[in-house]
């Protein structure tokens, strides 16, 4: 494709050469350039890509997209002159060319994204399903995995790089996708990897403490989420959970359809908890009854969100609601492992304050003080230090019984990172708490110590098959350790 051609979206604000060089690729890595490919020097978090484009150049660049042109005379006497597009924001050029580059995948597909700190992943998921079981070809790109109908693609960031999300987007298309549901991190907002993305819906689930290392501030975190808002456009619509403080803000400047869901206060979806257990929650949805097999008012609100992007999107009430009972729940998220012995495991992905408590509330109302809770959690190494404390506390508030353990340490120590934890802590909460380093045995102690009828709360992991140490992940899966535990219970 012609360079001209691939800028023609952006807003140029200086052309050195050629523009109508014929490009063979597009990369941000200067590492993956090949001869022919269109490098875009992006400004990261940790690296700049400008200081790559002599490297670039080297390695066969026909054209380079950058917000400052180099005046490095080795770039253009090295035999290799490249075409140099000088634009304001190059990590928004990025998007926009390689959407032009795919000729605009998401175009062709009926996306949605899903944003805010907690049930991203369940929500774009189970919509996935959903849409599937009513019989059309769906993408999902998660946390978990991304899928292509129903090839599984593995991922390792909540929202890919640009050059890999619009390829993705792209094989999609290929595949006659009619819609796709993504979770949209605020990462990806505030570093512009969803530019180029044309979203026909938006949904917002809520907004409590996370990712501070990155934001510095709740305010920052909340106007990233915001953005995503702010961009859609008046064909979309905007779906937002009325009952979370930030969720009428994200309705504020947006051109969308606005509308909401609640399970306290009047909403274009409105839900209600009649019954839970273990098994699942009976649940009046606008008015109708469906019983669900999610636990838990987190689940609830996910229910309702999944509930009201799909009638949204044109699909019948009632078909919607049958489908929503024959859904399960999302790997690692509030999963049960039932213990021979007589009490319950739930494995969980909670690693911040408010989606801890979210599950131990949910534990509570079921229980409904007929056991204990004994809970096993870590947090993050290299993250947001502020949280652990009140990991910690919240925890130690709603457990019986609390074990501090390791999660994924990364560069840090583990035992370091538990002393965090147990800062928050006082002399009546170390009463019930242990510190136990080792996950396993962490994991063992609780098997150990739980009785008939109590809960075993394993948080933190969730779906993840590793853990982290010093830049190695080692391959560690908690609902791997309980079902060895418990075929040894059976014996």
């Amino acid at each position: 494709m012609e360079l001209k051609e691939l800028i023609r979206p952006l807003e140029v604000l200086e052309i050195v050469g050629d523009a109508s060089v014929e490009i063979t690729g597009i990369q941000s890595d200067s590492r993956k350039v090949e001869k022919g490919f269109l490098f875009v020097a992006v400004r990261g978090v940790s690296v700049d890509g400008h200081a790559y484009i002599e490297g670039a150049a080297g390695k066969g660049a026909a054209a380079i997209i950058c917000e400052e042109i180099p005046s490095d005379e080795n770039i253009h006497t090295s035999g290799n002159n490249p075409v140099f597009i000088r634009v304001k924001d190059s990590a928004e050029a990025l998007g926009k060319v390689l959407s032009a580059w795919y000729e605009n995948p998401s175009d062709n597909l009926i996306l949605v994204g899903v944003t805010g700190t907690n049930g991203k992943t369940t929500i774009a998921t189970l919509l996935y399903e959903m849409f599937r079981k009513m019989g059309h070809k769906v993408g999902l790109l998660s946390t978990v995995c991304n899928y292509i109908d129903g090839e599984a693609i593995p991922t390792d960031h909540t929202t890919p790089d640009p050059v890999t999300l619009h390829s993705l987007m792209a094989r999609m298309v290929e595949a006659d996708c009619e819609y796709a549901f993504m979770e949209v991190s605020s990462h990806s907002i505030d570093q512009k990897r969803i530019s180029g993305l044309s979203f026909d819906g938006g949904i917002f689930t809520n907004l409590t403490r996370d990712h501070l290392d990155y934001h510095k501030t709740v305010e920052n975190y909340l106007k990233a989420k915001k953005k995503f808002f702010d961009d859609l456009p008046a064909s979309a619509f905007a779906l937002t959970n009325a009952d979370d403080k930030s969720g009428l803000v994200m309705l504020q400047n947006t051109a969308a359809k606005k509308l909401t869901y609640s399970l306290r206060t009047l909403a274009d979806f409105k839900g209600k908890i009649l019954e839970s257990h273990f098994e699942g929650t009976e649940m009046l949805i606008n008015g109708r009854e469906v019983m669900t097999r999610f636990v838990g008012r987190f689940n609830a609100y996910n229910l309702l969100a999944v509930y009201g992007a799909a009638v949204s999107l044109g699909k019948d009430p009632e078909e919607v609601l049958v489908v929503l009972s024959d859904l399960h729940s999302v790997s690692g998220r509030f999963q049960t492992i039932q213990s021979p012995a007589g009490y319950t495991a739930i494995v969980d992905y909670a690693h911040t304050p408010d989606a801890l408590v979210n599950v131990l509330n949910s534990i509570h109302e079921v229980l409904d003080g007929s056991g204990r809770v004994i809970t096993v959690v870590g947090c993050g190494g290299n993250r947001d230090k502020g949280k652990r404390p009140i990991m910690a506390k919240e925890a130690s508030r709603l457990s019986d019984q609390l074990i501090l353990t390791s999660d994924n340490p990364r560069f840090e120590e583990p035992d370091e990172i538990i002393r965090d934890m147990v800062a928050g802590l006082n002399a009546a909460d170390m009463e019930h708490t242990l510190c136990i380093t080792d996950r396993t045995q962490a994991i063992k102690t609780a098997t150990m110590l739980a009785k008939k009828g109590d809960v075993i709360l394993v948080a933190g992991k969730g779906h993840e098959d590793y853990q982290e140490i010093k830049g190695v992940k080692h391959h560690f899966d908690d609902r791997e350790k309980l079902r060895e535990i418990f075929a040894t219970q059976q014996q």
